[in-house]
């Protein structure tokens, strides 16, 4: 009795009964995991099959021979050759993976685990590196620092002869692009040594012990070599302190810096390997690392003052061919915070551009776009922008540049733009002096020169737009800086915020202290913030004019420089406009625009 759905399964019930009826004529039994499965034809002629536990009664010899059934047993399948052989293979894979696994946990610089804990170091043979001082510019006092570590390497045994220690490593510290990279490879042009070069990240891996046994190869292959130099870039992916990790404790890296440790402190007095690092995060260092006799001099590498960029500007420019126009001093003057990373990438697109443009030299105005465009993007003379946001955005601009050129000790505008670039619809950019100290006066000016493009809007329209935010940012974190680091405030000479210490000067963090305390820094913040806003509305207005009248210039050339708002200020008259270059037709003659304007 087969089911009403008309196939070949019953279920153990049914075949049960279709048994005790007689309707069963032949059974074929085959034994497979535990079950039994039964299959065979009915009386009718009707095919069936099912499935049962092994020691079911149901399937007994007895039970099926009592009820006339023809029964035949059926060996189980069996593997093939093939079956087994994949069985195999499969299980010999995974016990080599975990061999190997286990050996390289357990020793992952030895012999056992092959080239995994060799060191990866890039090494310069003698002599290769043709890089000298004389190629590095920008940063002379950390020059005459390295230069001790050259002398000692062309000529040890002037040192060893009075007892002397040359330090066994140096560390470099400065922002990124300043050079420290550059200078490293130039000890070693200048010492003509071998030079290893490695990143601090190539040490640490997943497993524990790879990074210490690549630390010993690096250091073995060193002393085979001496007198040379190793360069460990990045050094606090490996020397960062031990124990504060917000994750627990990393085993590999801290293994790792411990190896280090250990390799340094066994450098001998007479060791002639010296071991040069850089960071721009020298406050995340281990204490350890930067003891006296490990790193135990650190060299300052940092953002060249004007006339180191003038110097790397033209060590940048040698093979390349610049017009009569272009004066790197004033490019020197208007690229105030630039590294040497950053001046060459100004050069390289200078370059670009004057390429792209069909020139066969690169012209004053490459350059005076090239840094536009790295500072703030490409133009963007595709968007739309209605005449009145390009109106008001002129406003803001002209001002920003004409409350520089009134208060005495801002920074002057040499550029302003209505041109769009990035996300910005204009820009007004400034020539910045290099100064070691802000009075607080000079900060009240700047902010008073931040909130000038706002002010000017108002003035000229009666109404404001929000293309102020990033100014009302940069005017409000100078303005918290002033009361809660530098004490140039009526809440006190207070340090109400603590200092992170890191190098490159992201600001500092909030400090601790009372709900009175801060109260009085938001009512001190909105006082100097109001204060300078009220003075930018009371300078443009009295200049209201001026402002109207760069304004439509600035409407009808698109950009102006210092020496235009200057000369409009004193009552002159702007030349008129210069037909538009076409592309591949050589610059005209240098003219004075691109003389600064005064301090």
């Amino acid at each position: 009795m087969l089911p009403r759905g008309g196939g070949n399964d019953l279920n153990l019930t049914d075949f049960t009964t279709a048994l005790k009826r007689g309707e069963v004529s032949e059974a074929r039994v085959t034994f497979q995991n535990g079950t039994a499965l039964l299959s065979g034809t009915l009386r009718s002629g009707q095919p069936y099959s099912t499935r049962t536990l092994i020691g079911d009664p149901v399937v007994k010899l007895d039970a099926l021979q009592a009820a006339g059934v023809n029964v035949s047993y059926l060996p189980p399948a069996r593997l093939s050759v093939l079956g087994v052989l994949s069985i195999l293979l499969t299980l010999a894979l995974i016990v080599g993976l975990i061999i190997l696994l286990l050996r390289s946990r357990q020793g992952g610089g030895s012999d056992a685990a092959g080239t995994f804990g060799k060191s990866k170091a890039a090494v310069i043979a003698e002599g290769q590196i043709k890089l000298s001082f004389q190629d590095v510019a920008g940063c002379d006092e950390a020059k005459a620092d390295l230069q001790e570590v050259v002398d000692f390497l062309r000529s040890p045994e002037k040192y060893h002869s009075l007892g002397a220690r040359i330090p066994h490593g140096v560390l470099l510290v400065g922002p990124p692009g300043s050079g420290k990279t550059l200078l490293a490879k130039a000890v070693a042009g200048e010492a003509k040594v071998p030079y290893y070069s490695i990143s601090g990240s190539d040490f640490v891996e997943m497993f524990v012990g790879v990074g210490a046994a690549r630390v010993r190869d690096l250091f073995d292959q060193a002393r085979k070599s001496a007198p040379c130099i190793v360069f460990i870039d990045e050094i606090d992916a490996v020397g960062r302190k031990r124990g504060i990790s917000l994750q627990g404790g990393n085993d590999e890296r801290e293994q790792t810096l411990n190896q280090l440790l250990v390799e340094m402190d066994g450098f001998s007095s007479g060791q002639e390997v010296i071991i040069l690092a850089a960071t721009n995060r020298p406050d995340v260092l281990d204490a350890a690392l930067l003891r006296p006799g490990r790193f135990d001099r650190q060299v300052v590498v940092d953002a060249p003052d004007v006339r180191g960029r003038e110097m790397i500007l033209r060590i940048h420019a040698r093979k390349k061919p610049l017009d009569v126009s272009v004066d790197l001093g004033v490019v020197a003057r208007r690229t105030a915070g630039m590294v040497g990373a950053d001046l060459e990438n100004l050069l390289n697109e200078a370059a670009l551009l004057a390429a792209r443009e069909g020139r066969h030299r690169i012209t004053g105005r490459d350059v005076d776009e090239a840094r536009d465009r790295v500072l703030m993007g490409p133009e963007r003379r595709s968007l739309v922008v209605r005449e009145a946001d390009r109106k008001v955005t002129a406003y803001h601009e002209v001002g920003h540049a004409l409350a520089a050129q009134l208060l005495p000790l801002a920074d002057k505008a040499h550029k302003l733009t209505i041109v769009p670039r990035g996300r910005s619809l204009g820009s007004a950019l400034y020539t910045p002096e290099d100064r070691m100290h802000h009075t607080r006066s000079a900060l009240l000016d700047r902010i008073c020169v931040a909130l000038s493009g706002h002010a000017a809007e108002q003035v000229a329209t009666g109404q404001v737009t929000t293309g102020a935010a990033s100014d009302f940012q940069v005017a409000t974190n100078l303005a918290r800086r002033m009361i809660t680091e530098w004490g140039m405030s009526e809440v006190g000479q207070l340090a109400l915020a603590q200092d992170t210490g890191n190098y490159l000067g992201y600001g500092p963090q909030q400090g601790i202290y009372s709900d009175h305390t801060a109260e009085q820094i938001d009512v001190e913040l909105g006082r100097i913030l109001n204060g300078q806003y009220e003075r930018a509305l009371a300078l443009l207005g009295e200049h209201a004019h001026i402002l109207h009248r760069l304004t439509d210039e600035l409407m009808i050339r698109e950009s102006l420089s210092g020496e235009d708002v200057q000369t409009v200020l004193a009552g002159g008259t702007l030349p008129a406009l210069e037909p538009t270059p076409r592309p591949g037709d050589d610059p005209p003659a240098p003219t004075g625009r691109l003389t600064p304007g005064p301090a």
